[in-house]
């Protein structure tokens, strides 16, 4: 076992774990609502549940589509990259989707405070991008954030809060100085120099081609899979 794994699951009530859905607990599919966890790793979320202080799925979709996804009683959810922990969020939902109305692009997941624009399937994902480049400085000139992420682009409010302040809070709540996280895109950066100044941070990056370059840079332990991120849960 890596010895940042060994030194965490020797004292499971003191550390919180802080999972990535899509890409880390479930692959990634051309069709998000197609995304579901492998019967064997959701009951490695059960398990771990069950053992350490804290595990929570912290997650660009919703809170109640991922309780629905993740299907394990115990777990904390964080939801729209911690949007759903802040209540400022909610006076943005009218805007995100008046925005929403304003994009004609084929695959749109609406979310509970957030607004995604899918383009894994598009044929030519170069002109696919340049045409969302142009709806994400739209976004930005309507006063909202836009993200790209792993074939997406996220528009959001334009709020502090993110996947670092939900981790944070967490780990506050719960009075934790351990914890590992676990992601695969760019928002997870955040969520990764959330841990900074903690008596044990564990970063683990699920790499891909698509994802970003600096996620791997950040992490303490890479895998390149979720096949592989499984193996480490059952490590735990």
């Amino acid at each position: 076992m890596v010895p940042l794994l060994e030194r965490l699951a020797a004292e499971p009530h003191l550390a919180g774990l802080f999972l990535d859905f899509d890409g880390v607990l479930a692959p990634i599919v051309e069709r998000p609502d197609d995304a579901r966890p492998p019967a064997e790793t959701r009951r490695e979320v059960e398990r771990l549940a069950a053992r350490y202080a804290l595990v929570a799925v912290v997650s660009g979709r919703a809170d109640d589509d991922v309780r629905r996804r993740v299907g394990v009683d115990g777990v904390v959810v964080a939801g729209s990259h911690g949007l759903e922990l802040d209540p400022a969020a909610e006076d943005w939902r009218e805007r995100i989707d008046a925005f929403a109305e304003t994009v004609d692009w084929p695959d749109v997941e609406r979310k509970a405070l957030t607004v995604a624009f899918h383009f894994r399937t598009a044929t030519d994902e170069g002109a696919a991008r340049a045409v969302l480049a142009d709806v994400a400085r739209r976004a930005q000139a309507a006063g909202l954030r836009a993200s790209f992420g792993r074939k997406v682009l996220e528009v959001l409010p334009p709020l502090e809060a993110n996947k670092g302040t939900a981790v944070r809070q967490l780990l506050a709540d719960a009075g934790l100085q351990r914890a590992l996280v676990a992601g695969d895109d760019t928002t997870d950066l955040d969520a990764f120099r959330a841990l900074d100044g903690l008596e044990l941070a564990v970063r683990v990056a699920v790499a891909s081609d698509e994802g970003p370059p600096e996620l791997r840079d950040a992490a303490d332990i890479v895998v390149a899979s979720t096949a592989e991120f499984l193996e480490l849960l059952r490590c735990m």
